[in-house]
């Protein structure tokens, strides 16, 4: 027989919340994914550096620069954090709610005054506290070593793209933090739920760029005359490109690539409808550049929302024992 809730479902949430980001900002786990980010991070960085240091009096973008230029063998910084953001997620999600299980807490937080709703909730809030405060510090380091290595402050246009980048980057990591916690809730073994999150990962990262054009092909067939004629099939390629879009890595790298490159006009296949009357090369304001990217913004959202309510609804029919 159910009973009824007394008082909010709420209650307690900010308690676990301040215990949870107190663990996780104190924690060696944390400081070992902190220096693995910051070490490549400064490296990709110290690259772009030398890249464009003669170019500072012609490019006005040139902060932007210190996030997408490449020096090999590195990858710029945004693709690094694209790569690395998922793997500080998971590291702090994977044995959330199955940590407590295996350190027999879980029934006992619940018989307090603790609803599952406000400890699921803190948990999510504290992960996501401790990834924007890393993220916020990481902003903050590169455009300081910015400032004082080419010697030029940052235009405020750049200062907002970035910003916006910034808000993005939390949004992509909050999609991995849900995925890692849904795991925590679905399977007891905390090993067994990092294997699963870090496998979903490398799948998106990178199987999935490489099946999306296969699936595409076999669910629309690219017309033969248009094959030996040179042409590309638009019905296949509108397939592969939301195929593409399914995966949250995909969607993060188009929003850095718009928000970070001004002058990227669209993504995908560009036609010439898209360019009549347009000055190649000159930059885009950040309205319009928000206004590409904000499906892809709005989907890791949407994401982040889905996943965070599987693991809701998971963890609300899971029986707790004593």
């Amino acid at each position: 027989m159910k009973t009824k809730r007394l008082g909010s479902p709420w209650n307690g949430m900010g308690a676990v919340l301040s215990k949870e980001l107190a663990d996780h900002l104190g924690s060696a786990r944390m400081r070992l994914l902190e220096w693995l980010v910051v070490l490549t991070a400064a490296a990709a960085l110290y690259g772009a550096i030398q890249g464009i240091r003669q170019t500072t009096a012609s490019d006005p973008f040139v902060f932007l620069r210190l996030f997408t230029d490449t020096r090999a063998p590195l990858p710029s910084f945004a693709a690094l954090l694209g790569f690395l953001i998922p793997l500080v997620a998971i590291g702090l999600g994977f044995d959330a709610i199955n940590g407590e299980y295996s350190r027999r807490t879980m029934s006992r937080l619940l018989s307090q005054p603790l609803y599952r709703d406000a400890l699921l909730l803190g948990k999510f809030l504290a992960g996501l506290g401790a990834l924007a405060i890393c993220l916020i510090c990481l902003w903050l380091l590169v455009m300081g070593a910015g400032l004082i290595l080419l010697g030029v402050p940052p235009s405020s246009e750049e200062v907002l793209r970035s910003l916006v980048f910034l808000v993005a980057a939390l949004a992509y990591a909050g999609v991995w933090l849900t995925v890692a916690l849904l795991c925590s809730v679905a399977f007891r073994s905390a090993s067994t739920s990092a294997l699963v999150a870090l496998g979903l990962w490398l799948f998106c990262a990178l199987l999935w760029p490489m099946l999306a054009p296969a699936i595409a092909n076999a669910i629309a067939p690219p017309d033969f005359a248009t094959l030996m004629g040179g042409g590309v099939d638009l019905h296949t390629v509108a397939w592969q490109q939301a195929l593409l879009h399914l995966s949250p890595a995909t969607l993060f790298n188009d929003t850095a690539i718009t928000l970070l490159s001004p002058s990227t006009r669209a993504l995908g296949p560009v036609f010439l409808s898209q360019i009549q009357g347009a000055l190649l090369g000159n930059p885009l304001p950040l309205s319009q550049s928000m206004a590409i990217v904000w499906p892809q913004f709005t989907g890791l959202i949407a994401a982040l929302v889905l996943l965070f309510t599987a693991g809701y609804v998971v963890f609300q029919r899971q029986e707790v024992r004593a």
